[in-house]
């Protein structure tokens, strides 16, 4: 900062003080300046938000040409520490530097609503060093048990650096429906309320509900003997086709799902032949997955197709393996044009392959 000084006067000899006349403006300037810097971020952005957007609370270091948001970004996508700094200029000026903070919509959700009628997207954490289960617990704003239970843990368990873990967007547990299965029933075993299990899902009804599908339940507490799991079904690797061609962009992840991305309007296949249980093309968020269609078939299996753009099936229908039931889009939460392939109740035939590997039928 510039400050008051002494200088001789020539004439007289004499030494007199002077202030720099610039040195009141000066300062307003900087306070001003510093003002602005540190708070260049408009939360009204935060209206402006889309799932699955990353916020830039100061805009001004967002490149507004780059197709991503990738600014701090590590090898493995995830959050470096940036903090705040002062920078030194020519050895009497200082300038406030208020690095960006990045924030998901699932982080918003998380600072800004706490009902859990609010926040229902799975989030597949990728692990910093340092983590623990409470951490990530604690981060999320969920229980200790649901990180446990998700991810078939202990608390003692050590997180290591880059892997991924199930992070449930609320306190929980995990139930794939079986055989004979009902929601009054499942409420039972995890002490949970069945109209809560009905909201949280988006279910009409307690009713809808079928072989293969993936509920939360809110609240739910994993019992003594914990609930039988869908039973892994062996099958030969002529049972399934691949459900499209394309490039593996994700690997294993929620529920035991691969992402297989190509141009939009690509063709989706029955993987293989059985009723449509669900075909849902209503455009909606439906847990990030968009429109989707859920197909059951022998032994108990079933399998699940995200984020089409346009379906040409209907719940009741019955397919054949390799028949088209709709095309590759990119609704609900999505980066681009893939189709999200889950199976249930067997091996994910897309699992063997690493990503980046272009899988075409033959």
């Amino acid at each position: 900062m510039f400050t008051p000084f002494a200088r001789k006067n020539k004439q007289s000899g004499n030494k007199r003080g002077f202030k720099n006349p610039f040195f009141y403006l000066g300062s307003i300037s900087f306070l001003l300046l510093g003002f602005l810097l540190l708070n260049s971020g408009s939360l009204a952005t935060l209206g402006q938000l889309k799932h699955g957007e990353a916020v830039f609370f100061n805009s001004f270091f967002k490149d507004n040409n780059s197709e991503t948001d990738e600014l701090f970004f590590g090898p493995q996508k995830v959050f470096a520490v940036e903090t705040p700094d002062l920078k030194i200029i020519q050895d009497n000026f200082i300038s406030a530097v208020s690095t960006p903070r990045i924030l998901t919509t699932q982080t918003l959700g998380a600072l800004f609503g706490d009902s859990w009628q609010d926040k229902k997207d799975v989030i597949d954490y990728i692990v910093l060093p340092g983590d623990t289960p409470q951490s990530v617990a604690d981060q999320f704003k969920v229980s200790l048990n649901t990180i446990l239970w998700a991810n078939n843990i202990s608390k003692n368990s050590a997180l290591k650096a880059g892997q991924s873990i199930v992070v449930l967007p609320v306190s929980g547990v995990v139930h794939v429906v079986r055989s004979g299965n009902t929601i009054g029933e499942i409420a039972k075993i995890y002490k949970a309320k069945v109209d809560d299990i009905v909201s949280f899902n988006n279910l009409s009804n307690e009713a809808d509900i079928f072989l293969g599908d993936i509920l939360i339940i809110p609240d739910g507490t994993m019992p003594a003997k914990a609930a039988p799991s869908a039973p892994q079904t062996a099958v030969p690797d002529s049972f399934f086709i691949y459900p499209a061609e394309g490039i593996i962009t994700q690997g294993l992840h929620y529920f035991n799902a691969v992402d297989l991305a190509n141009k939009c309007g690509t063709p989706i296949y029955a993987t293989a032949s059985g009723k449509v249980q669900r075909a849902v093309a209503n455009g909606g968020w439906n847990f990030g997955m968009g429109n989707y269609v859920t197909i059951l078939h022998s032994g108990g299996i079933s399998t699940y197709y995200g984020h089409l753009m346009t379906l040409f099936v209907k719940p009741g229908d019955l397919v054949n393996i390799g028949d088209r039931i709709g095309l590759m889009g990119s609704t609900g939460k999505s980066t681009g044009c893939h189709v999200h392939f889950e199976v249930v109740g067997a091996k994910n035939p897309l699992a063997r392959y690493s990503v980046g590997i272009t899988v075409k039928y033959k």
